[in-house]
């Protein structure tokens, strides 16, 4: 299973807004602590937000904010939110022309599989990657004044 730039960058932004707390953060900021393409993260903000993720306040005092507590951010929903299309092989998809398919096995094998792989991420919320020490994060992202390792 790969999953795609979208749904990683999606899982920082919410980490970065977690770490932060009640601090307000920007794009640009998020942008340059991940060395990430701002356009790119401009996305997975405006679909955070628009899922109910996040909050993008507007104006001088504005910024980026968890609306939900870390404990409730589900990691499989997001994933599933996040990932367009989880078709693993082509027989998966509605256009499939594989010649074996009806004497295939992967089909069912691999749909267990990711079943199985969600079903762990559901099993695991944001709050779970902050960890009960958040201070090696908060000195990773330069959240503090000491320097980064």
């Amino acid at each position: 299973m790969h999953l795609t730039r979208f749904t990683d960058y999606s899982l920082r932004v919410l980490l970065y807004l977690a770490v932060k707390g009640e601090r307000r953060s920007t794009i640009t900021e998020i942008a340059e602590r991940f060395d990430i393409s701002r356009n790119h993260l401009m996305k997975v903000v405006q679909d955070l937000s628009h899922h109910g993720y996040i909050t993008s306040i507007r104006g001088k005092n504005g910024g980026l904010l968890l609306r939900q507590e870390p404990h409730s951010i589900v990691l499989g929903e997001l994933v599933r939110r996040t990932e367009r299309d989880l078709t693993l092989v082509e027989c998966f998809g509605d256009d499939n022309e594989c010649v074996i398919t009806p004497a295939c096995r992967l089909k069912h094998i691999l749909k267990e599989a990711l079943e199985a792989f969600l079903a762990v991420l559901d099993g695991y919320t944001l709050e779970d990657l902050l960890g009960p020490r958040r201070q090696p994060l908060i000195r990773l992202l330069q959240l503090d004044d000491t320097p980064a390792a």
